[in-house]
């Protein structure tokens, strides 16, 4: 899904610039991490696992979020408990710490396991659309691919704009098409209306 990411970026410049110094800086992906993560509450189903040889679903109230971490001794996918109660300098403060932690292989078991969903990311390094991997048992993934200015058609006139693909790969045992593709939709609204996501 192609996301306008304009107000977006302009909204973490703004805050950064405010409260930087005071609070941490703001990345792009604390807020798809708080827009990810606040979508779920219309969509459950996202935030499952599914034993395949046992045959059990399990859906989950609180959302463990896996942030994928490329380290020098691979993929690694630090979680962040509790994922639903943190705000925008809680989501950047936890995703910096434990892929931190990662990279420097003193992150513990506890805190490499039970994500119940994953975001991944390659940052300025990712191209525009991906195929990212489902981090089984999860039931979803969301990938973030790099912003990059490009011409939009906005109001019949043609604006330069902030733009963003998501990729996201669902297991269709559990999640139906529709439900994957308006689980997405909202995590959209939410990235294009910023202002959203400091509503609980």
């Amino acid at each position: 899904e192609e996301i306008d990411v304009t107000e977006m970026v302009a909204l973490r410049d703004e805050l950064n610039r405010q409260y930087g110094a005071a609070r941490g800086e703001l990345s792009p992906l604390a807020f798809v991490v708080r827009a990810v993560v606040g979508a779920v509450a219309d969509f459950p189903q996202v935030n499952a696992r599914f034993d395949d040889e046992a045959g059990v679903l399990t859906l989950h109230d609180a959302v463990h979020l896996g942030v994928a971490t490329q380290t020098d001794g691979g993929l690694m996918v630090p979680v962040l408990r509790q994922a639903q109660t943190l705000d925008l300098w809680d989501c950047a403060d936890a995703i910096a710490r434990l892929a931190s932690r990662a990279r420097s292989g003193k992150a513990t078991r506890d805190e490499l396991s039970g994500s119940t969903l994953t975001v991944t990311s390659l940052g300025k390094l990712g191209g525009i659309v991906s195929t990212p991997v489902i981090n089984n048992p999860e039931v979803a993934i969301v990938g973030i691919n790099r912003i990059v200015a490009r011409p939009m058609v906005l109001g019949g006139a043609v604006q330069v704009r902030q733009m963003m693909n998501l990729s996201s790969s669902f297991d269709h045992r559990v999640v139906d098409g529709a439900v994957a593709a308006a689980y997405i939709q909202r995590v959209r609204q939410l990235l294009e209306t910023p202002a959203t996501l400091f509503i609980d």
